[in-house]
């Protein structure tokens, strides 16, 4: 089917294009009889803007740009980004504004993309995600003029507009449960090192395990659930098996699980779980796992607004959201017996 075009409109209403363009336009020239007949027409024969035209004309391209470095396998089993994008969403629909995502291999990819994209006038802004130290696409974006907000904490987010939650805090009541539990040796199944957050949670992690004298443990992964597999195993055929490991996704979390009872140790009794974003996936399985929960749409929500707030013009602060809070469930409870 062919895309309806202004001639077809101007053929339908007997008029020139140049009338139809007044028309739609809202620009003197046509009666408001005549407007408001060819606008009927643009309705009926489903016409809509041609974005790319409206770019050459400076008009917005209500779009907004977010490309992430991850393998497309592992973005489609990580329910943290489909929870994230599904936020991002419901706050761009309710704006009449879309998004454009793009899988990348690397950074250098990824700035690349966000040059073409506002070079042709595809995007408006850009929102940010999985922050680096001395992260080069923050410089990049500021350089080339791109509205961006920064899902990422402000020490590294540059002039972005940083979106944000307290990680450490997050950490530290997971770790003290923990111990108030009576764990004594305890393990944290991290994601990518180089991420900001990841590092942040690394930090809090070891100095709350020295502030409270317990033994820990740090293991660094892809986020997959093969490679939470795989640590879990190290983990616990070591001499010194920790009684309670925190892993960074419920991607990680689940395999774990499994790996535990695979090994025939009782959760809880044996070992006591807990996953980071709480997804329906921490709480269909049995026993359901503790998580360390967060309104995560909401997240996503308060970057695009905020990006939004940006293209319009507007200052925009940064915005520090909830920390993600310990919800207890099935997977946790005091040690049984120090590990043989």
């Amino acid at each position: 089917m062919k895309r309806p075009t202004i001639a077809d409109i101007a053929r339908r209403a007997g008029v020139s294009k140049v009338a139809v363009s007044y028309a739609l336009n809202d620009r003197p020239g046509v009666s408001e009889a005549k407007r408001a007949a060819i606008k009927a027409i643009a309705r009926e024969i489903g016409w809509r803007p041609n974005s790319a035209a409206r770019a050459l004309n400076g008009a917005l391209a209500r779009t907004v740009g977010l490309a992430v470095c991850r393998p497309a396998r592992i973005l489609g089993m990580e329910p943290f980004f489909m929870e994230l994008i599904s936020g991002i969403e419901n706050e761009l629909s309710a704006r009449s504004y879309a998004l454009m995502l793009q899988v990348v291999p690397d950074h250098d990819h990824e700035i690349e993309t966000y040059r073409r994209w506002w070079g042709e006038g595809r995007i408006d802004g850009a929102i940010l995600v999985d922050l680096h130290f001395d992260d080069r696409r923050v410089a990049e974006l500021r350089t080339l003029g791109l509205p961006a907000v920064v899902i990422g904490h402000p020490s590294e987010s540059g002039s972005l507009v940083p979106v944000w939650s307290d990680d450490a805090a997050a950490v530290r009541e997971t770790v003290e449960y923990l111990v108030a539990l009576g764990h004594r040796t305890i393990a944290r199944v991290a994601g990518l090192p180089a991420l900001v957050h990841t590092s942040l949670r690394d930090e809090a992690f070891i100095e709350v395990c020295a502030e409270l004298r317990v033994t820990g443990h740090l293991v660094h992964t892809d986020y997959t659930g093969e490679e939470g597999a795989r640590a879990t195993r190290r983990l616990v055929s070591s001499a010194a098996r920790p009684t309670a490991v925190v892993y960074d996704n419920d991607i990680m979390a689940v395999a774990g699980l499994s790996v535990a009872q695979e090994m025939g140790l009782d959760v809880p009794a044996d070992l006591s779980i807990v996953a980071w974003d709480d997804s329906p996936l921490s709480q269909v399985v049995r026993p359901a796992l503790t998580a360390l929960s967060r309104d995560i749409p909401a997240y996503g929500a308060h970057a695009a607004s905020r990006l939004l707030s940006l293209v319009s013009g507007g200052e925009v602060a940064g915005f520090e959201d909830e920390a993600a809070r310990l919800t207890p469930r099935g997977s946790t409870a005091p040690p049984a017996a120090p590990p043989v």
